[in-house]
Order: structure tokens, then C-alpha cells, then sequence
């Protein structure tokens, strides 16, 4: 019958809850504990309920797994506050009224622990209940607001750093745009949470000076009614209210103390997905060394004559124990033998086995017969390859937690759909011969870019807007050459703190590649490949297609033609208009260059969105006439567009520094200029000035204002 009693009680307090009647309730129930003199037994009830709940919030704080997990705290701590001081009222005031009659006037909680806490000693009493305010007041309440205030500062500094790293790793295909959006919503959800948590540790430490305060007024108050009011003796007064209060104060302070604990627990936690049980065994007793030491220090303590010997001892013999387990742990987990992937292969550069030829045999070491040699047993280069050292081999290996693998089909999932044609698979080897920290990307067989990078370690990378140096393996991002360090995980806070970019090493792979991807993309673009995507245009558009291929040209010609186009960082996810160009202009000509600077023009609307983003007014560079001219007259004349190289080095300078300013301004960096000499003029500026977009008049959409930024002479 109890049960199914307490069963409908607790169905009812979760349906009060989930019909939005539940916080009213608690609020009305707080407001009559002020109003409303309470009975001791509703007391006694309530002072039970505010421990309950102090300690169900500590175990709470303990067992989350991150700070963030328990994003109401800052509303439960309000809320437990405001209940604890209700209860002060409504307590104090059945203690003023009812304090002569006995010590259990206001109910057996308070008496209880009036009595048997502190003895029935008023005086002993009163010491205690100094000693924890103290302890709440001026070590824990004080400590937690300070690294509250901090950590809301510290989180609120961070916060464009880890935006950056963010918007890295969507711009590298690690991550897709919802995955991105969870992140900032983290983001500012934890600042948020920091933040509130740095206000509601004021209403912690309110709430002790709070507890002496009215500490000394019910005993003040309690002597003067006790021998005023109702005769009383001045002992017998100071007896009765005085143990009252007491016990009504270590009633209160008990819950205020746990709460105020929790309080500093969450905002000295580190914000890892890991409960404070598993971080104090990982980061405090997980070193061998560490317990080694510590158990000869207590083995020496131990011995000295004096001492208690024996506690000593047994402590030291733990310790040993402990770090004999420690020590022999990582010795087995670091014997294990290597599980390879079966997309993990062995470089032939880093084979041990060796083949001989023998008499036009092949030949094993041993002399074993392995068949006759076949054109199948010619190797071809890979297309897009990584090798990787022997110490990077975890970052592949899913077995042992590698994320490398998965950032990588993101990076290739998201070019594949920027760039309009399908990424090949990246072919990983490890190569024993490579230093045991680097890595190669190789685009068929030649080696396109490589780095070293340290798996323990994090980079960061300085986006040129920091505000202070970190220690650190000083270093370059290999993407994109930027200043950059390598830092140890726990500098993670502090450098996105200090402006940087902080990323893990897959993640500095996976970006490497995918800026050598975008830069390669034409190289990887071949006749099997726009096959493939003719086929998938003629599934909508098969007159199209069959008109274009082979009979206004060849499929040579229209691989050429995209080629060039991604080249020039043009994306081919526009097929119909691309195909729709070449079949209206093949007929007049088949020369390359010509056909692209008319798909160009039919794809003007992607160029310029991809060059300057969706802003109406287009910021633009232009020569000046003369020069224009000048470019005009060499290409006419000798075909290749000699110069005088002054001339060339002037106008690289001048482009360089009108490109530059713009960058620095946060706007794109676009030279426009007559179509005649645009190819020519983007070929020659593609090394020199790499972020800059050439396009021609002819490229402008009619929707597009421009505004003239620079004009580059040739003086």
C-alpha cells in the first residue's frame, strides 16, 4: 500500500513537472514557508528535503562526465539558496515564538542536531558552527567564486579562437555544416553556463554571510524575548535559543556547505567527456613514478624511530603495490603487437622482404618458387597516397582509435561535392623508411607535400590576431605555411584564450590534403572521370550529350577543358551549362583556351559567387589603360606574352600589395581585366599572387556592382 502510495505521489510530482506546474508550485511553497508560520513537522520535512537535495546535487557534480552535462546547476543553486533562506525565516520565527516552551519547539531536526551534534553544549555548539561557517565562508565559497570569475572570463576570451577552429574544420571537410552548428551551440551554450555559474556563485557566498547574520540575531533576539517576554532566566533563555539556533544554523550550513563544494567542484573540472573518478585515477595515481617516490617517502617516515611506524608502513607497502600494478599495465599495453587495417598497406619503400631475380623465376629469400611473373604483378602508382611513419600508424588505425580514416572520407565527401566530380580514394601505407613522426601525400606516385607531426601533442595555429606567445615545438602549419606550435593538450584553454587555432593532429593531415586536393583537383580530373559524369548528365539531358561527344568534339578536348577550369579553382558542378557552351562555341573552334574563356563566361554567376561570396558590390583591382595595352601588344605579338621582366616584376609587386590590402581588410582580392589577356595574366599571377581571382569583363553578372579599389601601373 506504501508503495503504490509513494508511486502515485512521485507520478503526480513528474506530471506537475511536465505540465509546467512543477516550478510554480515549489515557488508558492517557498513563498507560504515565509508567510505562513509552519508546524514543526512541516519543519522538520523541508529541513530533510534541503539535505536531500544538497547531496543529490554533490553526487551529481561527481558523476557527470562534463561540466556542461548538468547545464541547470546555476538554476538548481538559485533555487536551493532561496529554499535554504525561506527555511531560515520560517525557522527564526517558531524559534523567537515557541523557543521558551523546550528545545524541540521547532521540531526534532533542529533538536537533534542542537543536541546530538554538538553534545547539548551550547558553547561547543557555538564553535562548531564558527568553524563551518568559516570553512564555507572564506576558504571554499571564496575559492569557487574566484575560479568561477576567471573561468567565465577565460571562456568568454576563447571563444573566437575555438570559432576559428570551428570554421577550420568545416572549410576542411571534417566536419558537415549541422556538426558544425552543434559545436557553436556548445560553444555558447558552455559560455552561457560559465557565465551564469560566475553569478551564481555570488548567491553562495550572499548565502553564508547570510547564515552569521541571522545566527546572531535569533540569539540576541532569543535572550531579550526569552527574559523580557517570558521570564525566563538568562541561562535557561541562553540554553533553549541558543541550541535552537545553533541546531537551526548547522541545519542550514550543512546543505549551504555541500552546495558550496559542488559549486567549486564544476568549475575546477576540466572540460573533457570524462567523470571526476576516471580524471583523479588518469591524472593523479596513473603514474607509476609518481607512486614509486611517494611510497619510499613514506617507507623512510616509517622507519624513523618516533614515528607511528605502523600506519606508515602499511600506506608505503599500498603505494608500492599501486605503482607495481601501474608500471606492469603499461608494459603489457605497450608489447602488444601492431593490428594493421586492411586498408593499411606496406610501402614498397618500406618493405623488409626483399625479391630477387633467378633465371626469369621469382624467387623468394629461401629459394622458394613463387610462379611466373605476369603483367598483374606490374604495380601502378596511386592516384592520391599517404605514407605515414610508424608512429602516426594510431591516427589510421581504427583499432587503436584513429580518427584519421574518417576525417579523410570528409574531406573527400566535401570536395567531391564542391569541386563536381568524385575524389578518389586516398591509398595509406606505412613506410618504415620515413622519419617515425612524418607523413607524405603523394599524388600519383610523386611526392605533393609532407610534414612532421607529433601525435601527443596539438597545433597551434596563429591566424595572425594573437595576443600572447605559448610554449611550444615552434612550427609551420603545412597547409598553409602559418606560424604555428605544437602544445600539449592541457594548453588547449590557454591558446584559444590567446587568439589561436587550436587542432588535433588528424585534423592537420586531413587539412593538408585538403588543400593539396584543391590545388591538384585538374590532375585528378581524368577521361574516366568526366565519362562518368557525362553519363550522369545524359540520364536528364541525352541529346545534349550524344551531340556534344563525339561528334562537335572529342572527350579529349572536354577533359581539357575542365582541366583548365579547375585549374583555376572553377568548380564543375555546373555540367549542362558547361556542356551547353562547349556544344555552342565547338563549332567555330576547338581550341582550348578559346572554349574556356566562353564557359567562363557562361558560368560567370559561380565564379564570382566563389570569388566574392554573395555581396552585391564587387571590390575590384585594375591596370591602367596603358599597361592593359602594353599586355595587349606583347600577347599579339610573340603569342606567349613576353615582357620586359622590370615591367613583370612591378606588376607582381603591385598586384601583391593591392591583394594584401584587401585580405587585411577582410574582402576578396579580384583583378579585372580585358578577356584577351585574362588567361595569360592568371597563369602568370597563379605562384606570385596566389590569393588573387583574375576575371574579365565579360564575367561580371549585370546583377553585380563594382567598385574600383587599385589601380596597378607599370611605373
Amino acid at each position: 500500500m506504501a508503495t503504490s502510495t509513494q508511486a502515485m505521489i512521485g507520478e503526480g510530482f513528474r506530471s506537475a513537472l511536465r505540465s509546467g506546474l512543477g516550478v510554480p508550485i515549489l515557488l508558492i511553497a517557498v513563498l507560504a514557508m515565509v508567510i505562513v508560520p509552519l508546524p514543526p513537522i512541516a519543519l522538520d520535512m523541508f529541513f530533510t528535503f534541503n539535505i536531500t537535495l544538497a547531496l543529490i546535487v554533490i553526487m551529481a557534480v561527481i558523476y557527470i562526465a562534463r561540466p556542461l552535462d548538468l547545464g541547470v546547476f546555476p538554476t538548481v543553486l538559485l533555487g536551493a539558496t532561496v529554499l535554504r533562506l525561506a527555511l531560515n525565516i520560517a525557522s527564526t520565527r517558531v524559534i523567537l515564538l515557541e523557543g521558551h516552551t523546550g528545545t524541540a519547539a521547532a521540531g526534532r531536526v533542529i533538536e537533534s542536531f542542537g543536541e546530538f551534534v554538538v553534545g547539548g553544549n551550547y558553547a561547543v555548539g557555538l564553535i562548531v558552527f564558527t568553524i563551518l561557517v568559516i570553512i564555507n565562508f572564506l576558504v571554499i565559497t571564496k575559492g569557487a567564486t574566484r575560479v568561477s570569475e576567471v573561468t567565465a572570463r577565460f571562456t568568454l576570451d576563447a571563444m573566437p579562437g575555438k570559432q576559428m577552429a570551428i570554421d577550420a574544420d568545416l572549410n576542411a571537410g571534417l566536419i558537415t555544416d549541422d556538426q558544425a552548428r552543434e559545436r557553436r551551440q556548445e560553444i555558447r551554450e558552455e559560455a552561457d553556463f560559465y557565465g551564469s555559474m560566475d553569478g551564481a556563485s555570488k548567491f553562495v557566498r550572499g548565502d553564508a554571510i547570510a547564515g552569521i547574520l541571522i545566527m546572531l540575531i535569533n540569539i540576541v533576539g532569543g535572550l531579550i524575548i526569552g527574559t523580557v517576554q517570558h521570564s525566563l532566566s538568562l541561562a535557561e533563555a541562553g540554553r533553549n535559543y541558543t541550541l535552537l539556533t545553533i541546531g537551526d544554523g548547522l541545519v542550514a550550513q550543512i546543505p549551504a556547505l555541500l552546495l558550496s563544494t559542488s559549486v567549486a567542484v564544476i568549475v575546477t573540472r576540466m572540460s573533457r567527456s570524462q567523470d571526476m573518478g576516471d580524471q583523479i585515477l588518469m591524472q593523479l595515481v596513473g603514474n607509476g613514478r609518481v607512486l614509486a617516490v611517494s611510497s619510499g617517502v613514506l617507507f623512510v617516515l616509517g622507519v624513523v624511530p618516533g614515528m607511528p611506524n605502523l600506519p606508515f608502513l602499511l600506506l608505503a607497502a599500498v603505494t608500492a603495490y599501486l605503482a607495481w600494478r601501474v608500471q606492469r599495465k603499461g608494459e603489457v599495453v605497450s608489447g602488444e603487437p601492431l593490428e594493421e587495417e586492411t586498408s593499411h598497406q606496406p610501402s614498397g619503400r618500406g618493405k623488409s622482404k626483399e625479391k630477387s631475380e633467378s633465371g626469369g623465376r621469382t624467387v623468394a629469400p629461401g629459394g622458394e618458387e613463387l610462379g611466373e611473373l605476369r603483367w598483374e604483378d606490374v604495380t601502378q602508382n596511386d592516384l592520391l597516397g599517404l605514407e605515414v611513419g610508424y608512429r602516426l600508424i594510431p591516427l589510421v588505425d581504427r583499432k587503436q582509435g584513429g580518427e584519421l580514416m574518417t576525417r579523410i572520407r570528409g574531406v573527400r565527401k566535401k570536395l567531391s561535392r564542391e569541386l563536381g566530380f568524385l575524389i578518389q580514394s586516398v591509398h595509406i601505407r606505412d613506410n618504415l623508411e620515413m622519419p617515425p613522426n612524418h607523413y607524405r601525400l603523394t599524388l600519383m606516385g610523386d611526392p605533393v607535400g609532407e610534414a612532421e607531426i607529433h601525435p601527443d601533442r596539438e597545433l597551434a595555429i596563429n591566424p595572425g590576431q594573437v595576443h600572447g606567445k605559448i610554449q611550444g615545438l615552434e612550427t609551420r602549419d603545412p597547409a598553409f605555411g602559418l606560424e604555428a606550435v605544437w602544445i600539449e593538450p592541457e594548453q588547449r584553454d590557454n591558446a584559444q584564450t590567446l587568439g589561436y587555432t587550436v587542432v588535433d593532429p588528424a585534423t592537420v593531415v586531413a587539412t593538408h590534403l585538403s588543400h593539396i586536393i584543391q590545388t591538384h583537383a585538374h590532375e585528378l580530373l581524368g577521361h574516366e572521370e568526366v565519362q562518368k559524369l557525362l553519363d550522369m548528365l545524359k540520364q536528364s539531358d541525352k541529346r545534349l550529350v550524344e551531340s556534344l561527344v563525339p561528334d562537335i568534339m572529342p572527350l579529349s578536348r572536354v577533359v581539357k577543358v575542365l582541366q583548365r577550369l579547375l585549374e583555376e579553382r572553377v568548380p564543375i558542378r555546373n555540367l549542362r551549362a558547361i556542356a551547353e557552351s562547349l556544344a555552342e562555341h565547338g563549332t567555330t573552334t576547338q581550341d582550348a583556351e578559346e572554349l574556356l574563356t566562353q564557359v567562363r563566361e557562361a558560368l560567370a554567376r559561380t565564379i564570382v559567387q566563389e570569388a566574392a561570396g554573395s555581396r552585391e558590390e564587387l571590390p575590384v583591382i585594375t591596370l591602367d589603360p596603358q599597361l592593359e595595352q602594353i599586355l595587349q601588344d606583347a600577347l599579339r605579338q610573340g603569342g606567349s606574352g613576353a615582357i620586359e621582366p622590370g615591367l613583370a616584376e612591378r606588376l607582381q609587386q603591385g598586384l601583391s600589395e593591392a591583394a594584401g590590402k584587401q585580405e587585411n581588410l577582410g574582402e576578396p582580392a579580384i583583378l579585372l581585366v580585358s578577356p584577351g589577356i585574362r588567361g595569360w595574366l592568371a597563369r602568370f599571377l597563379r605562384q606570385a599572387v596566389p590569393g588573387l581571382n583574375v576575371l574579365s569583363y565579360n564575367e561580371v553578372p549585370d546583377s553585380r556592382k563594382v567598385r574600383l579599389v587599385a589601380s596597378i601601373s607599370g611605373q
